[in-house]
């Protein structure tokens, strides 16, 4: 696979169908849902905007990552929630409506605050014309890459709402598709070092997931949010879109290290978000029990 088409081609198509798929699952109602759910949605976008790069930059900090793979790292605090989190959130019970709207929220604010975020990331780990930080052309060939296929699948939604309903589990099909394929090419792109990579990047990848998971659920409960409202949120903040932190750092920034912690986080994720979804299904049955 060349490197060329996989940037270029590949890249922007699989990202463009994530967004697409996650435009054909909203309608305005899911912006205007901000009042029905004042409380949780303040304190899911608290713990995505503020506390996770934070603590992402804390965890690249005292784990010593290399400035290549501390960036790649802060590119997934500075990603939004996936949409695969709706689904895991739907299994384990959560409150879906919230998951919906917080997704909605994270993907139109985040086009503002990942710029800060990934310049301010580069210009403190990496050294002085090591890599460009992200230009206003780039920025706005994010923006299009991400409204565009969002406002087409929210269109179509509105417009076709049965075309919608058809096209909405084979796009998730594709979207889970091309993640792979773009994993396995990242994998092969950098193969003569990703045993290294993943032993440096792997803890810090999996000790910023468990800590967004544990924000996302325990931060709720202890404002007294509901049950299936935590699980949203969990669910919201430990699955970020790792096809969009991995095309900023292939296509936007240009370095194939920086897109190994999107990688193995998106390996990790699924599986993490799974057992945590078993263990709140099993502590609710025993309290009902």
């Amino acid at each position: 696979m060349e490197s060329n088409f996989f940037n270029v081609v590949l890249l922007p198509l699989a990202l463009g169908i994530v967004m697409l798929g996650l435009g054909l699952s909203l309608t305005p109602l899911d912006f205007k849902r901000v009042i029905v759910y004042p409380k949780a949605i303040v304190i899911g976008l608290v713990s995505q905007m503020l506390i996770l790069p934070v603590v992402c930059f804390l965890i690249a900090k005292l784990l010593g990552l290399s400035p290549e793979l501390a960036v790649g790292l802060m590119l997934l605090a500075a990603s939004p929630g996936g949409p695969t989190a709706n689904l895991y959130s739907h299994l384990s019970k959560g409150d879906v409506a919230l998951n919906i709207t917080l997704t909605a929220l994270n993907s139109f604010l985040t086009l503002f605050s990942l710029p800060f975020i990934v310049n301010f990331s580069i210009n403190y780990f990496m050294k002085s014309g090591q890599v460009i930080p992200m230009q206003f052309s780039k920025i706005m060939e994010v923006f299009a890459i991400v409204l565009i296929p969002v406002s087409l699948g929210m269109l179509v939604k509105s417009l076709y709402p049965k075309i919608s309903s058809i096209l909405d589990k084979p796009v998730k099909i594709l979207s889970a598709l091309f993640l792979v394929i773009i994993i396995a090419g990242v994998v092969f792109k950098e193969r003569e070092n990703i045993g290294t990579y993943f032993k440096i990047a792997g803890i810090a990848s999996l000790a910023f997931n468990l800590f967004s998971i544990g924000v996302g659920y325990y931060l709720p409960r202890l404002f007294k949010l509901q049950e299936k409202q935590a699980i949203a949120i969990g669910m919201e903040i430990g699955i970020h879109n790792g096809t969009l932190a991995i095309f900023i750092a292939l296509t936007v920034l240009g370095n194939g290290v920086m897109s190994i912690p999107p990688v193995i986080y998106s390996l990790i994720m699924f599986f993490t978000a799974a057992v945590f979804g078993y263990m709140v299904n099993i502590k609710r049955k025993s309290q009902q029990s």
